[in-house]
């Protein structure tokens, strides 16, 4: 399983929530608590909005707590929107094309999770994705293949129903194979102005995401970045987080093939 944060809110330096925070997620990628792995050192990646509609991308095999590069990038980039991501691989190889966040054209996305009984499942679900898409798969997980296959159901216009409609599909595949392993969902996505952050599982075992609102905007994370546990209200299992527009965020119950109203 993996750690992540997403932000969207007044610009500011990527370090305030990736190094700086006594549970920023270099910390969590050495020290996770909410997490079945404890520390998450198979590569890592960041992804933000700036002058440009398409966002930057930094991906790296070295463990966050690792890489100097990060800590210097982190001091320096100031963005209203970004990603980050550390990664502990369940079956995929450790390589920079598998790293999280995955960026197509201004969309980034990036997931915690899994697709249960993947290596059996795989091929079923590449064919969810189609050639024009398939052709920019750089990566082999379950998680890319999950984005692109979003993608070419209509992410970029309406993330909800797009994701809500290939969850769907991959539950089908994996009933029809008789797979063992839940399928779980907690993910971000965005077009670079409105953001959806999902909680969903087959089971009832979704890993775990909270949400705080301040006067800057609006923080993301797998588990919380301090010990102000009050600050901090969970994500329920099942619902998606949105923050699109000039709105207040809101939660919604999100139901893998339901369509959810606005």
């Amino acid at each position: 399983m993996c750690r992540w944060v997403a932000y969207r809110g007044k610009p500011i330096f990527l370090s305030q929530v990736v190094t700086e925070p006594c549970r920023s997620l270099i910390q969590q990628s050495l020290h996770a608590r909410e997490a079945h792995t404890n520390t998450h050192g198979d590569g890592f990646g960041m992804g933000w909005y700036g002058e440009w509609a398409e966002p930057g991308l930094y991906r790296e095999l070295l463990p966050a707590w690792g890489d100097e590069n990060l800590r210097h990038l982190a001091r320096q980039i100031r963005s209203p929107l970004f990603f980050a991501h550390v990664r502990a691989a369940t079956g995929t190889a450790i390589a920079r094309a598998n790293c999280h966040p995955f960026a197509h054209g201004p969309m980034l996305f990036m997931h915690n999770g899994q697709i249960g009984n993947y290596g059996a499942v795989r091929r079923a679900v590449e064919a969810l994705i189609p050639d024009e898409l398939y052709a920019q798969r750089g990566g082999t997980t379950d998680s890319e293949a999950l984005f692109l296959a979003m993608l070419a159901r209509g992410a970029a216009s309406d993330p909800v129903a797009a994701t809500s409609s290939v969850l769907a599909e991959v539950a089908a595949i994996l009933a029809r194979e008789g797979a063992t392993e839940p399928l779980r969902f907690t993910a971000a996505l965005t077009d670079g102005r409105d953001l959806f952050c999902f909680r969903f599982a087959s089971d009832d075992a979704p890993p775990s995401l909270y949400f705080r609102e301040t006067a800057d905007g609006l923080l993301v994370v797998s588990e919380p970045l301090d010990d102000d546990i009050a600050g901090w209200r969970e994500v329920p299992a099942g619902h998606v987080l949105e923050a699109s527009g000039d709105r207040t965020p809101h939660l919604r119950p999100f139901s893998a093939g339901l369509a959810l109203a606005a």
